[in-house]
């Protein structure tokens, strides 16, 4: 794999390419949320994006979470007591509805976000199956390392979107706070003092030499400068499979309001 600054994208299954790293953007409202797996409401919510951002196709269009909440306008509806008010979610049929945007020139290649292996398995068996998935976002850093469910996905040509590449923001109410700052490590500052780096650049290529994908998240220009100087030096393979010993299998991004939900995604183990 050519990871040189002029070459850093990976082919897609479906013949597409997609970089390396991107950026993060993540905010409320989205587009494609929990409250629109309804099939009939998938175009309508892809019209709404290609209006905003004034394009004619997107590149990269995916299912958010396999968790479906009751379809309307409140981006987390909750009934009398606070709780979010959950909608039957049928994955496979939201999917075809995504199959079917892709057929109408909307979108060019389809991807999922938070899928377990299982919900994988569910697309991909699906009869009469058009596009499989060629992504699925999920939590990944060497905190974290997937290998499980990396090695199901690379057998099935999809390539893993590592959100939360860096760790994530330290807020209690909806992030798992009892494992430490990942950039606060000491193996991944030995090595960002090596090879004159952030830790967060260690980070990233740990990530992108294991062919993930990467879309880490800041407000700070110079943080985000600083995050695509991952190709002018490489990690050697004794180093990868240090970092990767620094696996602790705890997510930070655990959702536990969501836990009810049949579909939470997390309770199995990859």
């Amino acid at each position: 794999m050519n990871l040189s600054a002029a070459h850093h994208q990976i082919s897609l299954s479906d013949g597409n390419n997609i970089p390396l790293i991107g950026l993060g953007t993540y905010s409320d409202p989205r587009p494609l949320w929990n409250t629109e797996h309804v099939p009939s409401m998938v175009l309508p919510a892809l019209e709404r994006t290609l209006k905003a951002l004034k394009l004619d196709y997107i590149d990269l269009y995916v299912i958010e979470m396999p968790m479906a909440f009751k379809p309307g306008k409140e981006i987390y509806p909750r009934d009398e007591n606070g709780r979010t008010i959950y909608d039957k979610t049928n994955l496979c049929a939201t999917w075809e509805a995504l199959e079917a945007c892709k057929d109408a020139g909307l979108v060019k290649s389809l991807g999922v976000c938070n899928f377990n292996h299982r919900q994988l398995e569910l697309i991909l068996n699906k009869p009469g199956l058009k596009y499989k998935p060629v992504t699925n976002q999920v939590e990944c850093h060497p905190y974290f390392t997937q290998t499980k469910l990396l090695k199901f996905c690379q057998q099935h040509d999809i390539v893993i979107v590592a959100h939360s590449p860096l760790g994530t923001c330290r807020n209690p109410s909806w992030v798992n706070v009892s494992s430490p700052p990942l950039l606060n490590d000491e193996l991944l500052t030995s090595l960002g003092k090596k090879y004159n780096k952030t830790q967060a650049q260690i980070v990233l290529r740990f990530n992108i030499q294991r062919g993930i994908v990467v879309i880490p998240k800041s407000f700070t220009p110079e943080r985000i400068k600083e995050n695509f100087q991952i190709f002018d030096f490489s990690l050697t393979e004794e180093e990868m499979k240090d970092i990767e010993a620094l696996n602790k299998n705890i997510r930070y991004v655990e959702l536990l309001m969501w836990s009810d939900h049949p579909e939470y995604p997390f309770h199995d183990e990859y």
